[in-house]
């Protein structure tokens, strides 16, 4: 009995304590207890959004609209409104990169994800979306305990271009579709599905042809990508297009660079013309922080800080990271230069922003996320998510002789050696938050079998030898070697792009050393976010497997040892090519030509446009059993219609427009068979390829490209019918010189695997 009344007594402090920190931040705005704000037409609910919206911004004096256009926008006193910090971050996780993120007090940690280039490898287009909400019911949670922001200045969606770059490690990889698929599916993850409300904003990052940090002397901060129409639209916008129109995001960020010369956060044609005017984006767009007065003092883009001031915001941008506008945007109305009517137009987009997540609504108890609190964060149910994006996210790179899985009964011992091979932060890369705990690759193998350990170098520059005997030693011993070696933040991070593609200082003779010296098989397990170059050990008969897990986040040392020991069957796939280290002899990062030039011995760039020879291709990944495909259904011949009132005539048209094709519901089904033909179930990604015809496109075109991809599950010897769409105006396409995407008529080869199928399009 008494035990009973215990357990009322703290089940009721339990809800005392979630009801009180549910409520403990106090309205935005709009307080119900204010009756001087609280009839305002602004505040009513029952009023449509942009009346209210028109409303409030009616009300601002000119002085308090300039403080609204920066990331910690001023308080409105007298109006009710508090003030509101823009910035946080939610990469793959809440992060306090953001100053809008506070750590600490009832929210110490919350669930961190694996980076995002691993999450890519999973090629999970419904995990990626469960990830999103996962986070931003943490997000809300502690929003309303006032931890947080609700405007996420996430994800990344660059594509990753150059291996080198330092922040490779935060996108979904280097095709555009994969790329695309992820930035839409994780921001309605985010923002949820509740018609125009928003549970939190997401934003898109950062747009466009950003990516490149510090090269050779080079910085974000002063470089011009001189970048053509057709790379424009035939890779770097598609992420961003697909962001906006199939995932609905309240935000894109303009970043650091020039496009062309023109800074993008002050050029029309990126921001009014494409996101808000061809991708109709409702929301808001703000600056990579310090991008305002990056233009002006670092670019000299132009000659007063108050023509930077009103080209940014006649150009369409709304919303300043950074003081800058806060500061020149008044005079610069004053000088004629900025009507107060382009910064209503400005404010009225961050402002319905504000009122679509329900800021302007009063009490947040009243609200649909209002009463997420601290135990919504870091769940139970949340941390396995972590677990399992992990397992997805690992790459079995070389599997030979089976080395892998080990085995508890015949490897009794393990030696784990190498830099990262007890690390904590290292696994969870840049834009983190606090995890709520960490499992490293040393204590995930503990659990599995008992284990030697040996760190090999004291970090992963590995600057001497120091300690390579004693690893050696613990791999004589050993029954089996496990070496987690890689790359860390000292390597590759924001403003820190890679030197090359090997392994960092004397890591691969470490790795040798060990491998030649093990008594039982040897596996090598890379950290990183870009490639290595790690051709030396896929060449080495003495090491028998290699695993990618990228940055594997908190829970990253189980599910490597869940991989390493068979519990979970890898099926992670590389969401970017691995490249030797001679790729770079003629690439330099300030290029930013997708398609090859032999003239110039320019080698092109992603497995779409380069043909040289690869570490690892992009897509590759191994499992512990047999995947087969069987294309069943397909069309051997397709018709693309033209729109009625088509002007050229059928036989010259080759390269058919897609503004002159009726695009809109225009798919291409192949129904394909999966069968696993191996003694393990597992997970298997179904990527399907296409190659145009040889003379449509002639040299400008892919050699192929990702047109769909998808997952499924089977159980050893088990089969599944997979139906496959293929939007045949956005996959089958390929974009000319002038930038204008067509649709190639004739044979086109689609790949699925090991089966290829060949359809002809035909115009009509």
């Amino acid at each position: 009995m008494r035990r009973n009344i215990i357990n009322v007594y703290f089940s009721l402090i339990l809800l005392l304590f979630t009801l009180a920190t549910s409520a403990s931040r106090p309205p935005f705005a709009c307080d119900p207890k204010d009756s001087a704000t609280r009839e305002l037409a602004f505040c009513r609910t029952d009023f449509g959004t942009a009346d209210r919206v028109k409303d409030l911004i009616g009300r601002l004096t000119l002085q308090e609209k300039v403080r609204l256009l920066v990331n910690n926008a001023a308080a409105v006193p007298r109006l009710g409104i508090m003030g509101y910090e823009w910035w946080s971050e939610a990469l793959h996780g809440v992060s306090n990169v953001g100053p809008g993120t506070r750590f600490g007090g009832q929210f110490p940690g919350a669930t961190s994800f694996p980076q995002v280039i691993t999450t890519a490898a999973s090629f999970n287009e419904s995990l990626w979306e469960e990830i999103g909400k996962v986070v931003s019911d943490e997000g809300r949670a502690m929003y309303n305990g006032g931890a947080s922001g609700l405007t996420y200045w996430s994800p990344n969606v660059n594509i990753l271009r150059d291996p080198r770059w330092g922040r490779g490690q935060e996108t979904p990889g280097e095709d555009p579709v994969v790329a695309g698929k992820y930035a839409a599916r994780y921001v309605r993850g985010l923002q949820g599905s509740d018609g125009d409300r928003l549970k939190v904003a997401a934003c898109c990052k950062h747009y466009t042809a950003y990516d490149l940090d510090n090269w050779n002397g080079v910085d974000r901060f002063h470089f011009n990508a001189q970048v053509s129409k057709q790379d424009l639209k035939d890779t770097f916008n598609i992420p961003f297009k697909s962001c906006v129109k199939d995932g609905n995001v309240a935000s894109v960020m303009c970043s650091y660079n020039q496009v062309n010369g023109i800074p993008t956060c002050a050029d029309p044609k990126l921001l009014k013309g494409t996101i808000r005017g061809d991708w109709r984006l409702d929301g808001y767009i703000v600056s990579d922080c310090d991008s305002v007065g990056v233009l002006f003092d670092n670019q000299h883009y132009t000659r007063t800080p108050e023509e930077a001031a009103a080209v940014s915001i006649k150009a369409g941008l709304d919303l300043d990271c950074g003081p800058f506008l806060a500061v020149h945007t008044e005079n610069a109305v004053q000088r004629g230069l900025l009507n107060e009517s382009d910064i209503d137009g400005a404010l009225s987009n961050t402002v319905r922003v504000q009122m679509r997540l329900g800021m302007f609504d009063g009490e947040l108890s009243a609200q649909p996320y209002g009463k997420l609190g601290p135990e919504d964060v870091c769940t139970s149910s949340h941390q396995e998510l972590a677990l399992e994006a992990a397992r997805q996210g690992i790459v079995l790179l070389k599997n030979d002789g089976n080395a892998l899985p080990l085995s508890r009964q015949q490897h009794n011992s393990v030696a784990v050696i190498g830099p990262n091979s007890d690390v904590t932060a290292t696994m969870i890369g840049n834009y983190a938050g606090v995890p709520c705990g960490y499992t490293t690759p040393l204590q995930g193998i503990g659990k599995y079998t008992s284990t030697i350990h040996r760190v090999g170098c004291a970090n992963v520059s590995c600057a001497n030898d120091a300690l390579f005997n004693e690893a050696v030693d613990a791999a004589r011993q050993a029954d089996a070697t496990v070496l987690v070696m890689g790359l860390d933040q000292s390597i590759e991070a924001e403003f820190l792009d890679r030197e090359g593609l090997l392994l960092p200082g004397r890591q691969q003779e470490l790795v040798s050393k060990v491998a030649s010296a093990s008594k039982g098989p040897t596996v090598l397990v890379l950290m990183s976010g870009g490639p290595v170059d790690v051709s030396f050990a896929q060449n080495d008969d003495k090491i028998g497997a290699i695993i990618w897990v990228g940055y594997p986040g908190q829970a990253g040392g189980a599910a490597i040892a869940d991989v390493l020991f068979g519990t979970h069957n890898p099926g992670g796939k590389l969401p970017m090519t691995w490249y030797p280290q001679e790729y770079l002899n003629n690439l330099p990062m300030t290029t930013m030509d997708m398609r090859s030039d032999p003239s110039r011995n320019y080698p092109g760039r992603t497995y779409r446009f380069y043909k040289g020879p690869v570490v690892y291709p992009f897509g590759h990944g191994l499992s512990y059993t047999r995947f087969l495909h069987t294309v069943v259904d397909a069309p051997a011949v397709f018709t693309v219609p033209l729109h009625p009132n088509g002007t050229a005539p059928l036989s010259n048209m080759k390269l058919v427009r897609t503004s002159h094709a009726q695009c809109k519901k225009l798919f291409l089904g192949v129904n394909v068979d999966v069968e696993n033909a191996g003694p393990r179930g597992g997970s298997h990604t179904l990527l399907v390829y296409s190659s145009p015809p040889s003379d449509g496109g002639r040299h400008w075109a892919p050699q192929k490209q990702l047109v769909a991809f998808e997952k499924v599950s089977l159980p050893a010897g088990g089969r599944q019918r997979v139906a496959v769409k293929i939007h045949v105006c956005r996959q089958m396409s390929v974009v000319d010189e002038s930038g204008i995407r067509r649709v190639p008529m004739g044979e086109h080869s689609l790949y699925i695997g090991d089966a290829r199928h060949v359809v002809s399009l035909e115009a009509r």
